[in-house]
């Protein structure tokens, strides 16, 4: 028998889907044309269309990573977002009430909460305490409204991002919804002030900044959580659920002597892709705690600059990976000495079950004008799974001799059998040693958080993230 072809088969090859290199973003939105649009259907002033337009123009020549060290660690191949919808309109107060009002029902333990559900203010609450005080809680648009010189001097020209990343740049010249606090000179507020992202929606992009200022001598504490928006999406058989985008910042200016401890959980749903991005000015005698936790998101990008601009700063970062599946964490952490005696200490830890991959990347850099630095690096990983894969990059660039201490440290592996054994022996089952051990390994995020809701939620988290993956675990033993 003879088969002849038709007219269509030759002319019509097989077509292949495009390949997708590692750095390239997945998704195409992040154009001119959103630019202009964000500043137009938003009604918003000149100055910050311009301020749009001037991060478009960087976020577009600029790489994915400008560190020739990190490049060959990037992939964002599971990232699937070629059909995301960023939002363009969103609320700016709770629907029927002003945002200063001190009704509704503030969190047992907090100060001030605002609580923002995709693109909406769900809830925005300022307790007595924090109004006496004259603390600030808004969004961006109740701020243009109510204080467009001041949100100016916040915003333009960009000087709370740096220039040189392409997704703080995404978000200076992409976002929709954002959150300024203020805190005025010497006010202390005895309870955290809680903020609470929302967003699980497939194919939508949801781009967020939170701005912190706290005046001179100013202490506070603040509580970020990252969640989802409403239950897991399912799907027939065979089918997966889009993927949808929470891009958020968290910008820190710290006047002399203030002090600001932040705690961030992040438990977003397994089709969330989530980037961060965390930068801190800290001023002369000025103290930052930074306690991070990354749970959920099916790639998570994060990075974590702190300048330590003025004389005896200090920060202390401790941030958190447990992954789990076929998860992927891509950390990186910068820490700038520019004034004199100035102390930085971070720890990143990673705590991988399944599949799932974490890299772990930072670079302390010591100025000719950091006399007298203290400055240690820790990167950490625990694979508990034969397939899980965890690296760890440390890294120094030291321009000034004189310092207390510059060093770093790192290392990858498995449980250490030491610890299991000594637990056995004190009658402990070998599966409750294992998770002795893991949730200890990630308690330094846990005790951190000064939340006493939010310290339990997260242990709550950690407790079922483990009972999920126990089992390869197990095998991994």
């Amino acid at each position: 028998m003879t088969i002849e072809a038709g007219p269509t088969m030759a002319s019509a090859p097989r077509t292949r889907p495009v390949r997708r290199s590692p750095t390239d973003l997945p998704f195409t939105f992040a154009d001119r044309g959103l630019a202009e649009a964000l500043g137009v259907e938003r009604s918003e002033p000149g100055w910050l269309r311009a301020d749009r337009l001037e991060a478009w123009e960087a976020f577009a020549s600029l790489p994915i990573e400008a560190n020739q060290l990190y490049t060959p660690y990037i992939d964002l191949r599971a990232a699937a977002l070629e059909t995301a919808r960023p939002y363009v309109l969103t609320g700016f107060e709770p629907a029927g009430r002003p945002s200063s009002t001190t009704g509704g029902e503030l969190p047992a333990g907090t100060a001030a909460v605002i609580e923002l559900v995709e693109d909406r203010v769900e809830r925005l609450v300022l307790g007595e305490a924090a109004q006496r005080a004259g603390v600030t809680l808004e969004t961006f648009g109740a701020a243009l409204a109510r204080d467009p010189d001041g949100l100016r001097r916040d915003l333009d020209g960009g000087a709370s991002l740096p220039a040189g990343d392409k997704l703080a740049m995404l978000a200076r010249g992409f976002w929709s919804q954002g959150v300024r606090l203020s805190i005025p000179d010497g006010v202390t507020l005895a309870e955290p002030i809680l903020v609470r992202w929302q967003s699980s929606v497939p194919e939508r992009a949801l781009i967020t900044r939170t701005l912190v200022r706290l005046g001179e001598g100013a202490r506070a504490a603040l509580v970020e959580e990252q969640v989802p928006s409403g239950p897991p999406i399912e799907c027939a058989a065979g089918e997966t659920v889009p993927q949808g985008l929470f891009h958020g910042t968290t910008e820190v200016i710290l006047e002399r002597d203030a002090h600001l401890a932040m705690a961030s959980i992040q438990d977003l749903g397994a089709s969330q892709v989530v980037f961060h991005h965390r930068h801190a000015s800290i001023r002369e005698g000025a103290t930052l705690r930074w306690a991070l936790a990354q749970l959920g998101g099916r790639l998570v990008r994060s990075r974590v600059d702190n300048r330590l601009v003025g004389d005896r700063g200090s920060v202390e970062q401790v941030e958190i990976v447990f992954g789990g599946e076929e998860q992927l964490f891509d950390l990186t952490s910068y820490t700038r000495h520019l004034g004199r005696d100035t102390t930085g200490n971070l720890l990143s830890k990673g705590a991988l079950l399944d599949r799932a991959r974490s890299y772990l990347k930072g670079l302390i850099t010591i100025e000719k004008s950091a006399v007298g630095t203290d400055s240690f690096l820790g990167e950490f990983g625990m694979n508990l799974s034969r397939a899980a894969r965890a690296v760890a990059i440390p890294s120094l660039e030291i321009d000034q001799p004189d310092c207390r201490r510059a060093a770093h440290s790192s290392s990858v592996g498995p449980i250490d059998p030491g610890q299991l054994f000594y637990l056995e022996s004190r009658g402990i089952p070998v599966d409750e040693a294992r998770k002795f051990v893991v949730l200890g390994f990630l308690e330094p995020v846990v005790a951190r958080v000064p939340l006493d809701s939010t310290r339990d939620r997260l242990r709550e988290l950690l407790d079922a993230k483990w009972a999920a993956g126990a089992t390869g675990a197990a095998e991994a033993a």
